[in-house]
């Protein structure tokens, strides 16, 4: 009896990792859409404010650079799933001219310093708040993660809707440069 048990249990437990690798193997890549924007080539609307790591950033000092802008929010899937990808994303490009920039979508401040303590991500890339919502009503952003490529000139390029991967924005920052 306990033998038979055991031989159904493990019959179980063999159809389910069966189940889950056709699943992981079969699924779609969790890549962002990239939308038409009323933005894109237009200049960016300003962004500027205190870093969570100390200091201020200011989008027109980055000029002469390209900078990713990511609205994100700690209580958003999606964007826990993007993370991994921005923080890569943001290593490899350290020294290429690129500048990665979180901003806070409608989120506390606290839940926010905790999203980035817990990735590291002040090591990587500065995050601002959008207390008021202003910078996400300037940009159009009506849910996290939304993302915008803006170019060396200050215009945007791209918006990508959802979360980002690794390649992905290599891919848009490759075809900024030319």
């Amino acid at each position: 009896m306990r033998r038979h048990l055991a031989l159904v249990l493990a019959g179980v437990a063999l159809l389910g990792v069966i189940g889950l690798s056709v699943l992981l193997v079969t699924r779609q890549p969790v890549v962002a859409t990239p939308v038409p924007s009323a933005l894109v080539g237009h200049d960016a609307p300003a962004l500027a404010g205190p870093e969570f790591g100390g200091g201020t950033f200011s989008l027109a000092a980055e000029r002469g650079r390209i900078v990713v802008v990511n609205f994100f929010a700690s209580w958003c899937g999606p964007c826990q799933v993007e993370e991994p990808n921005l923080l890569t994303f943001a290593w490899q490009q350290r020294h290429r001219g690129v500048t990665v920039l979180g901003v806070v979508f409608n989120d506390t401040i606290s839940a926010a310093r905790a999203f980035d303590a817990k990735w590291g991500t002040r090591q990587f890339y500065p995050t601002i708040a959008d207390p008021n919502g202003n910078f996400a009503f300037h940009y159009g952003v009506t849910s996290p993660p939304s993302t915008f490529v803006i170019d060396t000139r200050g215009r945007v390029v791209a918006e990508l809707l959802g979360p980002v991967s690794t390649a992905q924005l290599t891919d848009v920052v490759g075809r900024v440069r030319g």
